[in-house]
């Protein structure tokens, strides 16, 4: 794996840690967190909710799914 997607990978696992913290989060928020763009956010999200970590109950708004996952 190369250096730019492991550092994806830990991004995209602090999101998601983020969010399981914090309850409910915006796109927005999450974007200003990480200091990254809405875009990438976007596409962080993405790849959480395709693997059914994540769910949005409300258009911008992020949640994290009852899915239990083992965090390495």
């Amino acid at each position: 794996m190369n250096h730019s997607s492991s550092r994806m990978l830990n991004r995209i696992k602090s999101v998601y840690l983020y969010i399981r913290e914090n309850g409910i989060v915006t796109t927005s928020q999450l974007a200003e967190e990480f200091g990254i763009t809405d875009r990438t956010v976007q596409r962080d999200l993405t790849i959480l909710e395709y693997n059914g970590l994540v769910d949005s109950p409300n258009r911008g708004k992020w949640t994290t799914t009852e899915k239990k996952v083992k965090i390495s």
